[in-house]
């Protein structure tokens, strides 16, 4: 009889969410698109072919990190340009039965899941289901009696479960071992409160728990539970068809088995069970499949005019791909061979984000499990990534997989995209090397207002000449080297050195330069 009025509230915070998310938020579409913009695009059209010279070495690495680290099992692959153009596999899925590892073979994840996890979150919001400066107490109505460390702050909105800014504590390996928890021990858990080390949205906190709520909010918005929100919105649209959550739903010699190494030899780790924790980190996946989430998710650079193809919008896929949350500076982080290489790194929408000290930025999460350890790494301005899944307790698969990347970048001379001159900065360079050197007075037209109160025109003319002159005379000027559609570096070359010419142009609809520096070059 108690657990009458339970029911009866429980029924009634879902018809008033329900509610609340039919009231659509109005988005903002773009009607008009620049007749100038020009896609960018990679010159090497053999990159493909260049990486592939080297698997061998791809093979080696995985292979002595397998040995030294006692992995029964690493299934790993590369993709690059929309296809996996290599996968290999070493050691075993099934020690006991002597099953040997392939790319369909299914390994838990772990919280490689969490970026599905906020793509759901994401697609939600892009169908103005809800709002990303909500409070997660909007969606989950038990959030709204918890007790925050000060009154001072805000209440935990969605935005800060996505950032991992919660104000929750750091919850490895406690959130691993709730992967089976009901929806109901979940609640239980907020109502009986939870304990902050933070005020929500004042740093970076890694927690499971965020998003096992945010799988929580996906379930109450859409109506059905998280995993066939998954399945049937993200999953399916991908032909993930091999992906799932629970085990006992797939054919038992495809699942890979989990190990820890203990006291000289592998033994066997229960596989956890499905549960509410499931959106921080219970998904099932193969190489093969999930090569494909991460070819939509490097697909959806660089932006263009072009049809939409994906579970969610490219720029919702880019999106996810932005430094949100600053996570802090790694000064005296090393390569794999040992060269110090500072970075710096943050976290988007389920998806860590790094830039190094060569400005390489890489995109990646990785996940650990009792049995099981994986990583992806996207490297979105180069066009390809590297993921790798194993089969033992916790395994880092990013010492590896960052050897690997940082090899084939290497080796094969991987390079960004390159910005096609677009029409402004071609024009403007041709009416620059017209009015140079003598700066005549019908030149005005093609600089900003700015740009002669900053430095007079008589002592522009009197610089540039005088570098003009030690090069000599000119032999050749060459194209343009755009940073993106307005601003770029050209070279004059002269027969006694060359100047590199450096303008950027206003946002006004017939851009003019308002800065221009040229120097000699060493």
């Amino acid at each position: 009889m108690k657990k009458t009025p339970f029911l009866f509230l429980s029924l009634l915070t879902l018809a008033v969410i329900s509610c609340q998310t039919k009231k659509q938020v109005e988005e903002a579409v773009i009607e008009k698109v620049s007749k100038d913009y020009r896609t960018p695009n990679f010159e090497d059209s053999a990159r493909v072919s260049n990486v592939l010279k080297y698997t061998g070495v791809v093979d080696s690495i995985f292979a002595q990190s397998a040995r030294a680290n006692h992995n029964p099992a690493i299934a790993y692959g590369i993709v690059m340009d929309g296809k996996l153009i290599y996968s290999n596999t070493v050691g075993y899925s099934n020690v006991e039965k002597k099953i040997k590892a392939t790319a369909q073979s299914r390994f838990r994840i772990a919280s490689m899941t969490k970026s599905f996890t906020a793509m759901a979150i994401l697609k939600l919001r892009d169908e103005g289901k809800l709002q990303l400066t909500h409070a997660a107490a909007r969606y989950i109505p038990e959030m709204k009696e918890l007790s925050y460390p000060t009154n001072d702050g805000r209440q935990i909105s969605i935005f800060n479960l996505l950032t991992m800014s919660a104000g929750f504590p750091e919850d490895n390996p406690w959130g691993d071992r709730q992967l089976a928890d009901s929806d109901e021990d979940l609640l239980n858990l907020v109502r009986d409160g939870i304990s902050f080390s933070n005020n929500p949205g004042a740093q970076f906190e890694y927690s499971n728990l965020g998003y096992a709520l945010l799988g929580k909010i996906i379930a109450n918005v859409s109506g059905i539970p998280y995993q066939q929100y998954i399945r049937e919105n993200i999953l399916a649209p991908l032909e993930m068809t091999n992906s799932g959550f629970e085990f006992t739903d797939m054919p038992a010699d495809e699942v890979a088995v989990g190990y820890r190494w203990e006291d000289e030899q592998w033994k066997p780790e229960a596989l956890l069970k499905d549960g509410s924790y499931a959106s921080m980190g219970g998904m099932i996946c193969t190489i093969d499949d999930f090569a494909k989430y991460m070819n939509f998710l490097l697909a959806a650079t660089p932006a263009r005019n072009e049809a939409e193809k994906g579970p969610v919008k490219r720029s919702t896929a880019r999106e996810m791909q932005q430094p949100w949350k600053f996570r802090g500076l790694a000064p005296q982080r090393r390569t794999h061979s040992g060269e110090l290489c500072p970075a710096t790194g943050s976290y988007g929408y389920g998806l860590g984000w790094r830039q190094d000290c060569n400005a390489v930025i890489t995109v990646s999460h990785s996940g650990g499990l009792p049995g099981f350890g994986s990583v992806h790494q996207l490297f979105p301005e180069l066009g390809f990534g590297v993921v790798a899944f194993s089969n033992l307790t916790y395994a880092n698969m990013g010492a590896p997989a960052s050897h690997v990347a940082d090899t084939l970048i290497a080796l094969a001379r991987l390079q960004e995209r390159v910005f096609p001159v677009s029409a402004a900065l071609k024009t403007k360079q041709e009416q620059l090397m017209k009015v140079l050197p003598q700066w005549t007075a019908d030149c005005d037209s093609l600089f900003a207002e700015n740009f002669f109160p900053d430095k007079s025109k008589e002592r522009w003319k009197k610089e540039v000449l005088k570098l003009l002159e030690e090069i000599g005379t000119v032999t050749d000027v060459t194209p343009m080297r755009p940073e993106n559609l307005l601003r770029g570096t050209f070279t004059i070359q002269g027969d006694k050195g060359a100047l590199e010419v450096f303008f950027t142009l206003t946002p006004e609809t017939k851009p003019l330069i308002q800065q221009l520096e040229v120097w000699k070059r060493e």
